[in-house]
């Protein structure tokens, strides 16, 4: 039996790049998107017409917060799998916007956990994130520690995403498998995370803004790692560890946090331009530190993230060049 794959947020950066490469690996791959304005919606057209359309992968116009939407995406292509990625993104923008955050992150997955129990889906995986650790001290941030004080709504969103899959697995045994990403960046990556936007102000010769002087340590993650991680994670569901409850909880992340000062140094190196830089205070809801413990993931995939920044930063850097002379270059 042909396993069928629906990716939600499949025009968003690491959906675009997971649904090309389960289609690759022989997936029957779906997607949608609601396409929204968060940021250029082009990159997202293009991450389409780049990554999904030449492998077939329909990508349609939906809303999760729209539940006969929804239910109307599983009726006509019966997933097996569940690959839920969409969300509303952004630590910052939830002190503007918290509303999005309502609909997407918890009225939107809300919707995607009960059509997968409708359905009887095989496997869910969603995205959650390194800040429901919120601003620990203590480093790597291991699964089983405390998330109990987040420092954003975008965190308590992802942190009632976890709870929400968990009460679906033991009402109804869902297996369901929670993906805590730490930093993504790489190609085709969103404009608002810093690196990408670093990288467009260090070319234009505009200066770039570096909060709490530039002191923050992030466990940046290269995209294709990222990706790997779901591939091996999404084809067998973890057996929740040992526990009833066919819910699990991996971090995926690089466990190698560099100081931004640091990533500019080799963003300034990939892209041959000196940066101009402006220290900031702290802003809210920031962590000082973010460092991923991949014990977890490597026991159960035999693979753990290890792309070195420098070269993944290369990487971007060409892509970048290829974007913003308006070709829409694969990866």
């Amino acid at each position: 039996m042909t396993k069928t794959l629906l990716v939600t947020g499949a025009a968003g950066f690491i959906g675009a790049h997971a649904a090309a490469a389960l289609a690759a690996d022989g997936w029957r791959v779906v997607g949608c998107d609601n396409f929204n304005s968060y940021y250029n919606p082009r990159l997202k057209h293009d991450r389409v017409a780049a990554l999904l359309s030449p492998l077939g992968v329909p990508c349609e116009a939906l809303d999760i917060s729209d539940a006969a939407a929804v239910n109307a995406l599983f009726d006509k292509h019966q997933p097996t799998h569940v690959l839920n990625l969409a969300a509303q993104a952004g630590v910052r923008y939830s002190l503007v916007d918290p509303a999005a955050y309502v609909q997407s992150n918890l009225v939107g997955f809300a919707n995607v956990l009960e059509a997968c129990r409708q359905h009887a889906v095989q496997h869910l995986a969603y995205a959650s994130s390194s800040s429901v650790y919120g601003a620990r001290n203590q480093t790597p941030f291991r699964e089983d520690d405390e998330t109990r004080q987040p420092t954003s709504l975008y965190a308590a969103t992802k942190i009632a995403n976890e709870a929400m899959a968990y009460s679906y697995s033991h009402l109804f045994k869902l297996p369901a498998t929670g993906l805590r990403f730490f930093t993504v960046y790489g190609p085709w990556g969103r404009p608002d995370m810093a690196y990408f936007s670093f990288a467009q102000k260090i070319l234009a010769g505009q200066p770039i803004t570096l909060f709490a002087d530039g002191l923050l340590h992030r466990d940046f993650t290269h995209v294709a790692d990222v990706v790997e991680s779901i591939r091996r994670l999404l084809n067998q569901a973890a057996p929740a560890l040992g526990q009833e409850v066919p819910h699990t909880v991996f971090n995926v992340g690089n466990r190698n946090p560099v100081q931004v000062v640091e990533f500019v140094r080799l963003l300034e190196a990939a892209l041959g331009h000196k940066a101009i830089i402006e220290f900031a205070p702290m802003q809210p809801g920031d962590v000082p530190m973010t460092c991923a413990d991949t014990t977890r993931l490597q026991a159960w995939t035999g693979f753990e993230p290890r792309t070195e920044l420098g070269e993944g930063l290369k990487g971007f850097a060409r892509w970048l060049e290829q974007w913003e002379k308006g070709a829409a270059v694969a990866p």
